[in-house]
């Protein structure tokens, strides 16, 4: 699966989340990031290669600040002019028919406030019903979006946590099961052994590819017994 990040932020220089985010992301196999606000600097969008990007990938993400319930002008621009009929929608070719589509939005408010009785009154679900019905036109998956609240008010171990949800989105099949996210980590983790030349770390991650290898016997051990315990 080949992933590709189209990133809107007019400032991402400043911005510690992005730079947190996609500095995380590099050398990873498979996975394309895309600022707009860079490749076009002039604001014109060259249409031929921005479809020829979305053609050569499977799943499609859109990562920005949340402006005013939306994305920055330069995503919407992208939209207006890359996702042209005969292309994206429409009688003729539906290039992005099959394909899955998800959003990491930053957002610099409460998670609390964006729901019904809260300051913003809406939650995030029905602020980004119009990507949404984008996903449904263009015969795309929608995937469960990551919204990224207050990251600079987030201590070490809620950054990893979201970090790690982050790098999921981006590599793991969308299948949310144990299994599934197990077979992943080991993934990440045999990755991270790869060129390492620290000993001591590599010993650790063998350790926990060991631990979480264990804990699958064992689950897998109790569901035959519960498979057992059923039969009549």
């Amino acid at each position: 699966m080949k992933t590709l990040v189209i990133v809107s932020h007019p400032e991402i220089l400043d911005s510690a989340s992005q730079q947190f985010f996609l500095h995380s992301v590099k050398g990873f196999d498979d996975v394309t990031v895309h600022h707009l606000e860079s490749a076009y600097p002039d604001g014109q969008i060259n249409v031929a290669e921005e479809q020829a990007l979305l053609n050569s990938h499977d799943r499609i993400l859109f990562q920005f600040p949340f402006y005013w319930y939306s994305s920055p002008y330069m995503l919407k621009k992208w939209q207006d002019e890359v996702l042209l009929e005969g292309f994206a929608y429409g009688e003729g070719r539906r290039a992005l028919y099959g394909k899955e589509f998800g959003l990491i939005i930053m957002i610099g408010i409460n998670e609390r406030e964006y729901q019904a009785g809260g300051s913003e009154r809406f939650s995030i679900n029905e602020l980004t019903k119009p990507f949404q019905a984008m996903a449904h036109k263009t015969g795309m998956t929608y995937l469960r979006p990551l919204a990224v609240f207050q990251f600079g008010y987030m201590d070490d171990e809620e950054k990893t946590e979201t970090l790690i949800k982050y790098w999921q989105l981006l590599t793991m099949k969308n299948d949310h099961s144990l299994e599934t996210r197990e077979e992943w980590l080991i993934n990440r983790l045999q990755k991270a052994m790869t060129g390492n030349s620290d000993a001591e770390l590599t010993q650790r991650i063998r350790f926990a590819i060991q631990v979480i290898e264990e804990n699958r016997q064992t689950i897998d051990g109790l569901k035959m017994v519960l498979e057992d315990i059923r039969r009549p």
